[in-house]
């Protein structure tokens, strides 16, 4: 194994440059989601000067097709978002966003680079595996409902099935040339929350003739707070948390109405479920005792995002070999969302982070920023382990 590590690496550094430009003209092109038509085209056209002819959509912009070694046998899924954040970019490098307002500020550009980079070290070898691997291109990661519920519901861990399923995405904050794993559950659902406290405007000097909505909406804020402090068990990690209140337009008027939005994340789906029921519960109610009414909305988003144990425990095995011990870490909850948790709650799944990080390069500032960037040596590692990893499970007996 020793020896097919150091051909990979070998192919990883003669790609390297390749790799980097389509990372550039992904960045300097990047598309919402579900709108990443020119950035499924462009993936098209790079697969088919590869050699890839058998290339099926899937979701509209969504690519997909299977990679066959020598002989049949395992099916190892691998996949890259492609969508872009509505964001401007703030970055002033040649391969800065083209189009206004939009960006890869989440690293999609570099896990589809990565992916493309590893689709040729696979095919450079494909003479030295048995078994196929199953090639994943996924629109609309970032809005829900989610490019990955969009293509499990075509297919996609269909016609071939298969088994385990593979992901990696940036991380800022983990140096480049290191990756971070974790076993078993990693990152929450995300369910959004949006609520409407309609109360009777009137002078803000003569109170008792109105139902002031913004005081009964601060009152509901804080009291939804004790559902999770509360109701929730301490064994669950759980967050509320409100990012937008508009009610009111001057100081001295007292509005009809107040607009919240928020979002709710967890770990347990039984107890996701009764959150939310406790939630418009209470808020209806306080509304109603107060004299007002509260219209009490949640969008159901992203399940929770589970590793399989003894998967990514080979992973990470297997990243040890090919990077050394001290370059692979271990990673803690991550409350964020991601739609690859939808895979996980099919597949047997690994879902790791990739370093980025580069003090003396700047390219230090997180993700869903305008100023985040990557060092790109991390694409050597991004396309090489991802090969690595695929390769390693399908010689697992």
């Amino acid at each position: 194994m020793s020896e097919l590590i150091e051909k990979i690496k070998g192919l990883a550094n003669a790609y390297f440059e390749e790799i980097v430009d389509i990372r550039h003209h992904l960045h300097a092109h990047p598309e919402l989601s579900f709108e990443e038509y020119k950035t499924a085209e462009f993936i098209e056209r790079k697969l088919d000067e590869f050699g890839f002819k058998q290339v099926e959509r899937k979701a509209n912009t969504g690519l997909t097709f299977l990679l066959e070694g020598k002989q049949p046998g395992k099916v190892i899924a691998l996949r890259a978002d492609i969508d872009a954040l509505p964001i401007t970019e703030a970055n002033e490098t040649a391969y800065k966003s083209q189009n206004p307002g939009v960006m890869h500020a989440c690293g999609h550009d570099v896990h589809t680079a990565s992916l493309l980079g590893a689709c040729k070290i696979l095919q450079s070898l494909q003479g030295e595996f048995e078994g196929s691997v199953k090639i994943i291109f996924q629109p609309g990661e970032e809005k829900a409902p989610g490019g990955a519920s969009i293509m499990i519901k075509e297919g996609i861990l269909q016609n071939p099935k298969p088994q385990k399923i593979l992901g990696q995405h940036v991380m800022p904050f983990i140096p480049a040339g290191k990756v971070g794993f974790r076993k078993g559950m990693y990152m929450a659902s995300a369910d959004e929350i949006y609520f409407t406290v309609k109360g009777k405007g009137g002078h803000a000097a003569m109170p008792e003739n109105a139902v002031d909505p913004i005081v009964i909406t601060s009152q509901i804020i804080v009291s939804l707070q004790q559902i999770v402090s509360r109701k929730a068990s301490p064994k669950i990690p759980s967050v509320l948390t409100f990012g937008k209140i508009r009610g009111g337009d001057v100081n001295n008027v007292i509005p009809d109405e107040v607009k919240v939005d928020g979002t709710f994340r967890t770990y347990n789906e039984e107890w996701r479920e009764k959150a939310h029921q406790l939630m418009k519960k209470m808020a209806v109610g306080m509304a109603e005792s107060m004299g007002a009414t509260c219209d009490f909305e949640v969008v159901k988003g992203y399940p929770f995002l589970v590793n399989d144990e003894a998967y990514t425990e080979r992973n990470i095995q297997a990243a040890r070999k090919y990077m050394g011990t001290d370059n692979v870490v271990d990673l803690d909850l991550w409350m964020a969302g991601e739609d690859f948790a939808f895979y996980s709650q099919e597949v047997d799944a690994c879902f790791y982070r990739l370093g980025t990080r580069n003090e003396e390069l700047g390219t230090t500032s997180g993700v869903h920023t305008p100023t985040f960037d990557i060092d790109e040596t991390a694409l050597k590692t991004g396309m090489g382990l991802m090969a690595w990893l695929a390769l390693n499970e399908l010689h697992h007996a």
